[in-house]
């Protein structure tokens, strides 16, 4: 099972920041240089490439006032961090500060400010500027589900305004709760408006990641089909359930549905694996490297994640929230669609049972992702609920602390590319034409269900198809977008 960094890690990260959280609280300083001395001091214990960030040295400043006189080059906390990155969106491509840490925990567990339409944008098939979005799912009781919002929808226009690739940010994610939605055509991927306008509002929404759970009998065959769309410690229990309701309709085959999983918790992704497999008990699932000061610091037992028949879940105080026995399925084949927004845990799940058992890809390319983050707070150990939390701010980090890979020493930083990295069929969704999730109308369930019955992979339509770059999604504009975190408790 997923060991949390507890005791041995909080006294060293004590040992090391706590003297200096406590001095400069005593410093009659700006709160920025306050916020900048926690991201320098944070980034200084944890930072997974801290050796090669001249800034991040143990001795680069001799005192406060060196480290004073470095902070007024930069204009903010957010600056700050940037210059303290490694090779940024190079080598350090996820690492990310936030000013609400109450919004990154929210974003956790699923909750947003949020109308209720998930959708991705891609470029018109004509031009290089001109977006278009098409709605992937909509979550229930929300106000897109409410006002008729469905699955495979084409807009092209926010409040009367064309979506280009230097507007979109504003018009689809700025301050704005409501916002009124122009739909269109997809006329071969050059979409026309149609005349819909709806007006959209956007409210507080927890999304239950578990969106289809359902079994498809085919011939012989009893599939079980999971849509499953974040790895959110508070859905564990109800991911269990949907593994119980599996192994009472007997199923013998089984497909995960991750394509628009951004990934999440570590150890849920620990969960997930054991109850798809269940013959692999106590044996390794993932390991950990982390900087020199961690490794040094900690046994090496530390660093590595266990198959499991066991959730158990604590809160931040260490008090047990769930404790259940796991429902595992023993397979020895698993099934997983796959798309560009794939990332992190997902890939984590995928990368640890293929040194297992016969892992199957449909879809796309992964997004490559094998880092994972912790979420660091200005308190004397870095912890939320750590001695003497500033409260004068809610800035919080997650900068990338560890890579992660198989029993084998495998991670794939490129991506996972199906029928090349792993078995499977290379297949992109149709804007176009979408279906329904959970459906066989579904071209990408449809394909796999085809491919698990009869072993046809059938044309690489991929090459048939009107390929669009994919620029952005709305999960990339939560908090926790292509995240895979370990949880620190006490």
């Amino acid at each position: 099972m997923k060991k949390k960094l507890t005791t041995s890690i909080l006294i060293f990260a004590f040992l090391l920041v706590s003297c200096e959280k406590k001095d400069i609280d005593n410093i009659d300083v700006p709160i920025a240089d306050k916020i900048n001395a926690f991201i320098w001091k944070g980034m200084n214990t944890y930072y997974l490439w801290q050796k090669e960030v001249p800034n991040l040295a143990d001795n680069r400043f001799r005192n406060f006032d060196e480290l004073f006189s470095f902070f007024k080059r930069f204009s903010s906390p957010e600056t700050v961090f940037e210059s303290l990155r490694f090779q940024p969106e190079v080598v350090d491509r996820f690492s990310i500060i936030v000013n609400d840490y109450i919004a990154l925990e929210n974003s956790f567990q699923g909750i947003s400010l949020n109308s209720g339409m998930e959708f991705g944008l891609v470029r018109y098939a004509n031009s290089n500027s001109q977006i278009f979005g098409y709605v992937r799912y909509v979550i229930p009781n929300s106000d897109a589900a409410n006002k008729g919002i469905l699955r495979g929808m084409i807009f092209n226009a926010v409040n009367g305004t064309q979506l280009t690739d230097s507007n979109f940010g504003n018009l689809l994610f700025g301050e704005n709760s409501v916002y009124a939605i122009g739909f269109a055509n997809y006329n071969n991927g050059n979409p026309t408006s149609n005349g819909i306008s709806i007006s959209l509002t956007k409210t507080e929404l927890q999304e239950n990641p578990l969106a289809i759970s359902k079994v498809f009998s085919e011939g012989t065959k009893k599939i079980g089909y999971l849509l499953y769309n974040q790895f959110s410690s508070s859905f564990d229990g109800e991911l269990n359930t949907a593994f119980a309701d599996f192994k009472t309709n007997t199923i013998n085959e089984l497909i995960v549905d991750l394509r628009y999983n951004g990934g999440g918790s570590v150890q849920t992704a620990t969960y997930l694996g054991s109850m798809i497999t269940g013959q692999f008990n106590g044996q390794l699932y993932s390991k950990e490297v982390w900087n020199d000061k961690v490794l040094k610091a900690l046994p090496a037992s530390r660093f590595v994640n266990n198959f499991t028949n066991q959730i158990r879940n604590l809160d931040r105080n260490g008090d047990v929230i769930l404790n259940q026995n796991i429902n595992s399925l023993e397979l020895t084949k698993v099934y997983f669609i796959v798309s560009s927004s794939t990332a992190s845990a997902s890939e984590l799940v995928i990368n640890s049972l293929s040194a297992y058992i016969d892992v199957q890809l449909v879809g796309v390319k992964t997004v490559g992702k094998q880092v994972g983050s912790i979420t660091l707070y200005d308190s004397d150990n870095l912890l939320r609920n750590g001695p003497n939390l500033n409260t004068n701010h809610t800035y919080a980090m997650q900068p990338i602390v560890l890579e992660i890979s198989n029993k084998d020493n495998e991670n794939h930083p490129e991506g996972f590319r199906p029928g090349t990295s792993l078995p499977g069929i290379l297949l992109q969704e149709n804007f176009g034409n979408l279906g329904v999730l959970g459906e066989r109308s579904d071209p990408l369930l449809d394909r796999t269900l085809t491919f698990i019955t009869t072993g046809a992979k059938g044309k690489l339509e991929v090459k048939n198809q009107i390929l669009h770059e994919e620029i952005f999604n709305s999960k990339l504009a939560t908090p926790t977008s292509n995240n895979m975190y370990v949880e620190v408790k006490n």
